[in-house]
């Protein structure tokens, strides 16, 4: 897929080979390229993609100088990863950094067993079929797995707990992310069976549907909102801040990003730091370790954010006990 043909593909993707230029690549070609896919995109990464450089400077690479990445920012476009993941199969890249994207990361296990892949993954690694265990991943992947989807029940109670007099609750999915999708609303609605809730689900995969599943909330009143883990809700964050709080609606999620954004509450792992390790393992598998003999991390680091802005806004008192429960306020 040379030339003018390859560019418009990676146009086509939404995606970006944004540290350098083509020529200058081509000027370089002993540099590794790594390529580096996320669902999300870039404008909303900032912290992300400094903590990933942060990573693999820590294990001697520094883009530009010893290293090429190639960013690839889907945007929520994951229909376009079958033909992203052959395109790079077939340029033999070094390797596949996958953070925080777990359609990717299964779209990348599919399409190779030889090229190294590193992912950042939401879900049990072991069930997703990425390695065959922890301590031993025995393939060409290993990666973190940073607990999205396990933290569910305690995110959901710390919701209870805000919004104590919460009975109904509408779960926010992206359809286009099925593994996400049905570990969600499995764990969901565990959660909701122990905390006695109703469980309403919304559908959302494109900036649209996010606004059409809005409105189905406007027509159909809920007590709080819980949005699932998808790296391009990161990117419409704004959106669904701005969102949530027109309809006057709790909402929560696994990111401290959307708490700055104006969402009342999240529960989850340090995502930064997950980012950073994916880094640190990229440049030790680019240094000649293999990607077999590197066990998967586990987050050990959990947060719990409260945007105390908003829940004034939302005329909800926050008892100080729980306040002083919170690793971090957001005022």
């Amino acid at each position: 897929m040379p030339g003018m043909r390859r560019r418009d593909f990676v146009a086509l993707l939404g995606s970006a080979a944004a540290a350098w230029p083509l020529a200058a690549r081509a000027q370089q070609p002993a540099m590794p390229v790594v390529a580096f896919i996320n669902g999300g995109a870039a404008d909303a990464a900032s912290r992300y993609l400094a903590a990933f450089r942060k990573g693999l400077r820590e294990a001697g690479y520094v883009e530009g100088q010893n290293v090429t990445v190639e960013y690839y920012w889907l945007d929520g476009r994951y229909e376009g990863i079958p033909a992203l993941m052959a395109d790079l199969v077939r340029r033999q890249v070094a390797l596949i950094a996958t953070p925080g994207s777990n359609v990717a990361s299964v779209a990348a296990k599919a399409a190779t067993e030889t090229i190294p892949i590193v992912f950042g993954s939401a879900d049990d690694p072991v069930k997703l079929g990425l390695v065959a265990s922890f301590a031993r991943p025995g393939s060409n992947a290993t990666g973190v797995n940073f607990f999205a989807y396990e933290v569910t029940t305690k995110q959901l109670g710390l919701l209870k707990e805000l919004v104590p007099k919460a009975a109904r609750i509408a779960v926010l999915i992206n359809p286009k992310t099925t593994f996400n999708v049905e570990t969600t609303l499995r764990a969901v609605q565990e959660a909701a069976r122990a905390l006695r809730l109703e469980i309403q689900t919304l559908e959302a995969g494109t900036a649209d549907e996010i606004d059409a599943a809005f409105a189905a909330l406007a027509r159909e009143p809920t007590d709080a909102l819980f949005i699932q883990a998808d790296g391009f809700y990161g990117s419409r964050r704004v959106q669904l801040a701005t969102l949530a709080m027109r309809e006057r609606v709790p909402a929560s999620n696994v990111s401290r990003e959307m708490v700055e954004a104006g969402l009342l509450m999240s529960y989850g792992t340090n995502i930064a730091d997950m980012f950073r390790q994916v880094g640190i393992y990229t440049g030790s598998i680019l240094k000649g370790v293999k990607p077999a003999d590197l066990p998967v991390i586990q987050s050990t680091k959990f947060e719990f954010v409260i945007n105390l802005r908003t829940a004034k806004a939302l005329g909800i008192e926050l008892s100080p006990l729980l306040l002083t429960r919170a690793d971090e306020v957001i005022e």
